[in-house]
């Protein structure tokens, strides 16, 4: 850390109390904990996790998991807090991160949200949607449905009726054409258009830096060598250990997470291991660009070049600037 920044450390306690909640994320693999590391070692914060992925436990490897040791440098939370069998959404996210930004801050420490699940972000900035909470019937019915006639006759079904959220996704993302699909079975209305509802009373305010690429093919590089760093630590072993435990199936979000859908369909011989490589590292390609999307069009945010060589210090200046 430079001079400059260096000098914008100091802050009152009055300050702090009544700042706005700072909020690192931007796609998969663009290096939003590294920055939030780095912030660790200058200021007093707590980490609160906004990654729908990283609050099941044992899925360590493939989630990219914060270590032991990172965890030991700076306070995680909403980390390891689900069974993988279980279920977690942008609204018991919400809660959870208003709770815990209140009694960090009565600690005396600044909380800052890290992670890429932009739902969550959305949650926090402009309150919930009406949206219909989930229904196992709903649900069974339509994967039914799928099993006989596959996701992407599902992919179409949906673009009849919600043809504006059907463009947005793959004819592949079953977790979502599920979940768009139960949404408009449940409230009559489609997905996109509880998402054009007039916003909601934003539940924290907060100033949002977004690592965002200049060079689409270098994000695509950080991806696979992050893969293959995954397999090389036993990302394999680590997805036979959740199939072992025996409640869990192919159909639970958890097991839906790019990475994981695609190793359980190689453990159960479907693909082979040249596929399934190809296609995890396909996947999660995708959701970096569902996110960039996503952070596309979000208003008031400060972008840093993820691709810069100095991309930490540029993050860190604005941040401390503030």
């Amino acid at each position: 850390m430079d001079t400059a920044a260096r000098a914008l450390l100091p802050a009152t306690a009055s300050r702090r109390q009544h700042a706005p909640v700072w909020a690192i994320t931007g796609p998969t693999a663009s290096g939003k904990s590294g920055v939030a590391l780095a912030l660790a070692a200058l200021r007093p914060i707590e980490i609160i996790s906004m990654d729908s992925a990283l609050v099941f436990r044992g899925m360590d490897i493939g989630t990219a998991k914060p270590t032991v040791a990172e965890r030991a440098q700076v306070p995680h939370h909403l980390l390891d807090i689900r069974e993988p069998s279980a279920s977690y959404n942008a609204a018991a996210f919400a809660a959870d991160a208003v709770a815990l930004i209140d009694a960090i801050r009565q600690r005396g420490r600044e909380p800052l949200l890290v992670g890429g699940t932009l739902l969550y972000l959305h949650a926090l900035q402009r309150g919930l949607n009406t949206l219909p909470q989930a229904d196992a019937g709903v649900r069974l019915a339509l994967e039914r449905e799928a099993h006989e006639r596959g996701w992407p006759a599902m992919h179409a079904e949906l673009a009849r009726v919600d043809p504006a959220t059907a463009a947005r996704l793959e004819p592949a993302d079953a977790q979502r054409i599920q979940r768009a699909l139960e949404v408009w079975k449940l409230s009559g209305k489609p997905m996109s258009a509880h998402f054009t509802e007039p916003p909601g009373v934003p539940l924290v305010a907060l100033r949002v830096l977004a690592l965002e690429p200049s060079s689409r093919a270098e994000l695509h590089a950080r991806i696979a060598q992050r893969f293959d760093a995954m397999l090389d630590a036993g990302f394999l072993d680590e997805v036979r250990n959740l199939r072992a435990r025996g409640d869990l199936h192919a159909a639970l979000p958890s097991m839906r997470a790019v990475g994981y859908r695609q190793a359980w369909a190689h453990l159960d011989g479907e693909i082979d291991a040249t596929t399934f490589a190809a296609q995890a590292i396909a996947a999660t390609r995708q959701l970096a660009k569902r996110q960039l999307t996503w952070l596309r069009g979000m208003p008031r945010r400060q972008v840093v070049d993820c691709c810069a060589a100095d991309a930490t210090e540029q993050a860190l200046r604005s941040i401390l600037r503030s």
